[in-house]
């Protein structure tokens, strides 16, 4: 991709943090090729990626021990409830501060802000909502990227979530005629529409959007722990290396203010 990592030479091994006590800590996640978020797991345990890269640094730090990371993969639609039920112990997967997600569950401080972009394929003229009218629209049900794209007048939603690779299901629907784009946070989609040539970014939404780590209603311990967590790796910029070796053309959102 143009511009953006998509070495995982050495990566995968990151995602579980060293621990000294034995601790581990269950983050739910999708298992999906979404670079330079995360790539797909070759082994259902492992993989390389921002996402993963910053939860391993994110847990070594936790003030009451470092903890190993286990992913437990499931789909989207499973993430927070699978955490609610005591499947997992967190969601750690590109999820949006929403008062609708907040609702279900208990959200750290952020530690990544991306915006929102529109893909296409690539004889596809549109280039603004308002040119839009007819089309059929993909995004994850009940997302921030959903809601966006709720905004788009005359288009028809087409919802996507029930598989594990949901990124890919809309990659290939767009694809294949099945819609005729899908709405998703820029880090990649522009990379999708540099480097694929069957694609083209649309345009891109400056929505800032925060994502944050869901825990179980009430688990202040452990969103406390990973608050202070974030605090420090975003103090001490060990944070900030990760996103540049992953994004180098996005800037750092993030202060220890934030």
């Amino acid at each position: 991709m143009t511009g953006i990592s998509t070495d995982t030479a050495g990566t995968d091994s990151t995602a579980s943090a060293a621990s000294t006590e034995g601790r581990t800590i269950r983050l739910a996640c999708i298992d999906s090729e979404a670079l330079p978020l995360f790539s797909k797991s070759t082994d259902g345990r492992t993989r390389g990626g921002y996402e993963p890269e910053a939860a391993a640094l994110v847990m070594s730090r936790l003030p009451g021990g470092a903890a190993d990371v286990e992913w437990v993969m499931v789909p989207w639609e499973e993430m927070i409830p699978s955490v609610r039920r005591g499947d997992a112990d967190a969601v750690w997967c590109g999820q949006g501060i929403t008062p609708e997600r907040s609702a279900q569950v208990d959200f750290t401080r952020p530690y990544a802000v991306f915006n929102e972009t529109l893909v296409v394929r690539a004889d596809d003229p549109a280039r603004s909502p308002d040119q839009l009218d007819g089309y059929k629209i993909g995004a994850i049900a009940g997302s921030t990227n959903m809601k966006l794209a709720e905004t788009f007048p005359g288009v028809e939603l087409v919802s996507f979530g029930a598989s594990d690779d949901v990124f890919g299901d809309m990659i290939e629907a767009t694809r294949s005629g099945e819609i005729d784009g899908f709405v998703d946070d820029d880090v990649v989609m522009i990379p999708l529409g540099q480097e694929d040539p069957d694609f083209v970014e649309a345009f891109t939404v400056q929505t800032g959007n925060r994502w944050g780590i869901g825990v179980a209603p009430g688990n202040d311990a452990l969103r406390e722990e990973i608050d202070r967590a974030i605090d420090e790796v975003v103090a001490d910029g060990s944070l900030e290396a990760v996103w540049r070796r992953w994004m180098p053309l996005l800037a750092f959102p993030l202060t220890s203010e934030a």
